[in-house]
């Protein structure tokens, strides 16, 4: 048998090695996350007419989802995507907002893959009146969202 003593160099090198691929594996989630133009296209918008069925408030992103029946009494399922509830508090967009069986009309950006049924929120209008805005600048959107 040999024995292999380790030199200090070797040591800090291993050591080092050692670091370098923990960090490496702790940021691979975040080469993941993308963009929004990366996948909607902002150039183009639909709106959406229905009832929400769910409301999912996690992160990375919350969800929102809506029954539209069309003129034939056919349900149509959306899943319609909005920013991090994080970014949604401090516009002012509370989850209080938004409940299971409002009737809403959401404009919301297309997909750029094509998928039918699915969006980016632009805004919510709800039946008594009033409008949730949803987009990039929280500071514009909580004046927009507090009325003012």
């Amino acid at each position: 048998m040999t024995n292999i003593v380790l030199g200090d160099a070797m040591r800090n090198k291993v050591h080092s090695s050692f670091w370098l691929m923990l960090g490496l594996l702790l940021v691979i989630p975040l080469w993941a996350h993308h963009s929004i133009t990366a996948e909607f296209d902002t150039s183009k918008s639909f709106t959406v007419k229905g009832t929400l069925t769910k409301i999912e408030w996690v992160n990375p992103h919350a969800y929102i989802y809506l029954d539209a029946k069309d003129d034939k009494g056919i349900v149509t399922a959306y899943s319609l995507e909005t920013g991090p509830p994080g970014n949604l508090r401090r516009a002012g967009v509370l989850r209080t907002m938004f409940n299971v069986g409002d009737a809403v009309t959401i404009e919301a950006f297309v997909a750029k893959d094509g998928t039918q049924h699915l969006g980016l929120v632009k805004s919510i209008h709800f039946a008594d009146g009033h409008t949730i805005v949803i987009g990039k600048d929280p500071k514009d959107l909580e004046k927009v969202n507090k009325g003012e």
